[in-house]
């Protein structure tokens, strides 16, 4: 079970996709496919390590381009729970390249912004279909990186849709 931190913030995001709840957690657990769809619109995913078990890690590299240049941001995290097709919980701090996690206030985040933040992925097979809801617990549902969760989850439904 995840532990059951407390975070003042959280985006909750909920989507119905017109493919089996399998389809669904594989763009979840399997990097080829976590590379097509995540980060928001313009970015690419270049690198995901995903050893995707209870106790597992996960290295994450998102570039994109800025008006000020292009930008890479790593994310590294932990799966704490692992429950195939139906729920996926792991851990999200911001890093650098080597893996090591950098501060809120490295970042040039808000105050307050948590050091580590967590997904929640919940799926469930409706006629065929996957409801997911997906919560980001410790950030603000007016945020960027809301902006950021819509973002991808319109590229998911893009990429999903065009599957065989």
């Amino acid at each position: 079970m995840s532990n059951e931190k407390s975070f003042e913030h959280a985006v909750v995001i909920e989507r119905t996709f017109d493919v089996p709840v399998t389809t669904l957690w594989d763009m979840w657990t399997l990097p080829e496919h976590f590379r097509a769809w995540y980060g928001p619109t313009g970015a690419t995913i270049p690198i995901a390590e995903m050893d995707v078990q209870v106790g597992g890690r996960r290295r994450i590299s998102m570039e994109m381009q800025t008006p000020n240049g292009p930008m890479t941001m790593w994310f590294v995290g932990e799966y704490l729970e692992v429950d195939p097709t139906d729920r996926l919980v792991y851990t999200e701090s911001m890093a650098d390249e080597t893996g090591r996690v950098l501060s809120p206030t490295e970042m040039g985040m808000p105050d307050g912004h948590p050091e580590t933040t967590e997904i929640v992925v919940e799926l469930a097979a409706v006629d065929g279909r996957t409801k997911m809801v997906m919560t980001h617990r410790g950030v603000a549902p007016d945020s960027g990186g809301a902006m950021g969760w819509n973002m991808a989850l319109e590229k998911l439904a893009t990429y999903v849709s065009g599957l065989d």
